[in-house]
């Protein structure tokens, strides 16, 4: 039996709103000055595409007055493409004729090198849902020795338990990217085959775990075309005010990833096209101003040089999605989706540049890598 969502993240209050007509109204809430969430939801309206430019002059002067002209860099690294899951929409599902690898000591130093020689002081480390290959030990063990050369270390693995989030925070871990892919709970069920992720609610309440267990930052997200963008977009700003009010000294970020081609061919529920998901950003930016918003190589060029510093304050850069990939020495493996943004380091900052926006290569202080315990509000 499928359970319904808990009343802070419901909301269906909200959804006649993002169907509304009234253009008055949308205007009204692009210029607000204190937004609401019912703001949102009209920003959020297929109507708000009329005042797309508006909501860009807003988006960009909020992001100038929170971020500067900067933008924030970090890129992925992959320790392991093995996995229990059976994810749909995923290139290294364990149904697929993916191959498999898993980065040694060796291997991860050489990787290392390869990130921090580029200049670039912040990673996350990904892996497939837990297995005997990258199992807590494992991860634990490659956050020690990244510790020792990259300032801020972020992981997008599998949901663990407080204990174990703790265990990562001593080690030198900082933020958690865990994306709830879509919060429609029966499409959840229904693209989630198999394996530790098909858990909605599990999944649902790591970043409440995470936090408890002392990481400072939790990275939330959506994969949109799964399902209803406007419903996703919602639920993902209410996720992200719970975590803001709960736990009001860590540090919220929140990407906007599409669906990419991979291995398995999945193809998009619903349809986001490149003004919408602008639309997107722009709506968030007014309505959290102050919350980085991040976008991936998940994207091309010019969808990433069009709206760095509108909205947007961090990217990924040089990115790969196999395992390793940064020095010669990973073996092959299975990409879990394509990239569509490949430019080097180099071009890329001159492409901000040319664009008034500085990037920003460290941007965090070891110093204040140690656990956090939150006074929790009531």
């Amino acid at each position: 039996m499928i359970k319904s969502l808990p009343e802070w993240l419901d909301p269906s209050v909200w959804i006649k709103y993002a169907e509304s007509n009234n253009l008055d109204a949308i205007e009204k809430a692009i210029k607000s000055e204190n937004p609401t969430e019912k703001d949102l939801a009209l920003m959020l309206s297929p109507h708000a595409q009329h005042f797309i430019e508006l909501m860009a002059q807003r988006a960009k002067t909020l992001t100038q007055r929170h971020f500067g002209k900067t933008i924030s860099l970090y890129t992925p690294l992959y320790l392991s493409n093995y996995c229990n899951g059976g994810c749909l929409y995923c290139g290294i599902a364990a149904d697929r004729q993916a191959t498999r690898s898993v980065l040694n000591t060796t291997q991860l130093e050489k990787e290392l090198k390869a990130i921090t020689d580029s200049g670039l002081d912040e990673i996350v480390l990904l892996t497939g849902e837990r297995m005997p290959e990258a199992d807590v030990n494992y991860i634990k063990e490659a956050i020690e020795i990244c510790a020792n050369k990259i300032s801020s270390i972020n992981i997008e693995v599998f949901p663990m338990l407080e204990n174990e989030y703790r265990e990562l925070a001593t080690a030198g871990c900082t933020s958690v990217t865990l994306y709830q892919e879509t919060y429609d709970p029966i499409i959840y069920d229904q693209v989630h085959r198999w394996g530790d992720k098909r858990d909605f609610f599990k999944r649902l309440d790591a970043p409440d775990r995470a936090l408890k267990g002392g990481l400072r930052n939790v990275g939330l997200g959506a994969l949109l075309g799964l399902s209803d963008p406007t419903f996703d977009m919602l639920c993902l700003y209410r996720h992200a005010k719970y975590i803001i009010k709960n736990f009001w000294q860590a540090g919220v970020t929140l990407s906007f990833p599409r669906i990419k081609p991979q291995m398995g061919e999945f193809k998009a529920n619903y349809e986001v096209n490149e003004s919408m998901l602008s639309q997107y950003i722009f709506a968030f930016r007014i309505c959290l101003p102050n919350v980085p918003l991040l976008l991936s190589t998940r994207e091309p060029e010019y969808m990433r040089d069009g709206l760095a510093g509108l909205g947007i304050s961090k990217m990924s850069v040089a990115s790969k999605t196999t395992v390793g990939g940064y020095s010669e020495e990973a073996e092959d493996s299975t990409e879990q989706f394509s990239i569509s943004d490949n430019r080097s380091i180099n071009a890329f900052c001159n492409a901000l540049r040319k664009n008034n926006l500085e990037p920003v290569f460290k941007n965090y202080d070891p110093n204040f890598r140690e656990p956090v315990r939150y006074k929790l509000s009531n």
